[in-house]
């Protein structure tokens, strides 16, 4: 490694994943932690976690220092989490279809930008579309709002993870913060690895997918001084949008909540939990079928971030996935498939009788949506 790689590496210590050299340490943490411990019980065996908590919690510590015990770098411990999501997907959704790898260069490094309705598949199922596929996986940028649980930064950085600081006030700290962000993104560009990033900052809970200008402005801080236009931007970086659309959601219930309570009181705060409440729900929970598609890289020049944000817009919206879910929402025509149609009433009891249109607008709306992006392009 050179001069140049070994400052740009330590400028970023404060925010980037975890190293080979770090792996051994953090994962002998890591399975001695209760949390952690608990939390993989739930979804490993979570009818045998109901009933004998403490025997199921102590079996799965047990078995998580048998796996790990000779995992000491990153490659390999990306090995294992495909495994972890290959079970996933067997157990927990109706199967996977990934579209539109031919829009993607297998020698070159991406900057991915995809809509967000889960806090970790989202990036998850991407990276193990890529994976499965003989691409390497992506860097995920993270805010710092979900490394609150200590064992929750420790298990995102090992899964190549970086931290987004979203907690400064005042515009001087912002824009520092946001030029930390740009340059590193910048820096692991440069270093051959690709980067994922929302679209916005928290998910879209009411299903409107819409790319945020200011997230695109951030990635050009660290540009500005050396690329005269927008197109040259976008020649550099390979920005490719990618979709990620669910049947069921299994934090819908919990959104249709935050967004009832939204709407009748004028704002909503989370609790402590709600962020870890809601990636063990998402995890654990079931999905139905889910789609990756892999958009047409963003190319040309551009006015501003605006015009940027709204071609990223055309393709992660309408390349997102309809299902029967969508349609049962939006006019009541869908027909479910069995096991869908268990997990749709499930969701629909789970809620409160006042959420209940908040959970269908989330299905509705990627429907309406998609028609209101699609008529912005004739």
């Amino acid at each position: 490694m050179n001069r140049q790689n070994v400052r740009g590496a330590n400028e970023f210590d404060d925010v980037r994943p975890y190293r080979d050299g770090e792996v051994s340490a953090v994962l002998a943490r890591l399975v001695e932690d209760d949390d952690v411990a608990h939390s993989a019980a739930a979804f490993l065996a979570p009818r045998l976690h109901r009933w004998l908590p403490g025997i199921t919690t102590s079996w799965v510590k047990r078995t998580l220092k048998r796996r790990v015990s000779g995992l000491s770098t990153i490659e390999a411990l990306q090995l294992e989490i495909s495994r972890f999501f290959e079970h996933l997907i067997k157990t927990t959704t109706a199967g996977m279809t990934v579209s539109g790898l031919e829009n993607l260069a297998r020698d070159q490094a991406h900057l991915f930008i995809s809509n967000h309705r889960d806090i970790t598949l989202d990036s998850g199922f991407m990276n193990y579309a890529l994976w499965s596929n003989g691409f390497d996986t992506s860097q995920i940028a993270v805010g710092n709002n979900l490394f609150q649980q200590h064992f929750a930064t420790d298990l995102m950085r090992l899964n190549k993870s970086f931290v987004v600081r979203r907690d400064v006030g005042g515009p001087k700290a912002n824009l520092a913060a946001m030029s930390h962000t740009s340059r590193y993104i910048r820096h692991t560009l440069e270093q051959g690895e690709s980067v994922w990033i929302a679209q916005r900052e928290g998910r879209a809970k009411d299903g409107i997918d819409r790319t945020e200008p200011a997230i695109i402005k951030m990635f050009g801080l660290a540009y500005r001084k050396e690329l005269a236009t927008i197109g040259d931007w976008l020649e550099t970086v390979r920005l490719v949008p990618v979709s990620l659309s669910y049947e069921i959601d299994p934090c819908a219930p919990i959104k249709a909540r935050e967004l009832y309570l939204k709407a009748q009181q004028g704002g909503y705060e989370k609790s402590d939990t709600e962020d870890l409440d809601s990636i063990l729900r998402g995890i654990v929970g079931y999905k139905g079928r889910v789609s990756v598609a892999f958009g047409e890289r963003v190319q040309g020049d551009y006015t501003d971030a605006k015009a940027v944000a709204a071609a990223c817009d055309r393709e992660i919206v309408g390349n997102l996935m309809l299902y029967p879910t969508h349609y049962r929402a939006f006019d009541g025509s869908g027909e479910l498939p069995a096991k869908v149609e268990e997990a749709w009433a499930d969701g629909l009891a789970a809620c409160e009788a006042e959420y209940v249109d908040y959970l269908r607008i989330q299905y509705a709306n990627q429907l309406t949506n998609q028609a209101a992006v699609a008529r912005t392009t004739r």
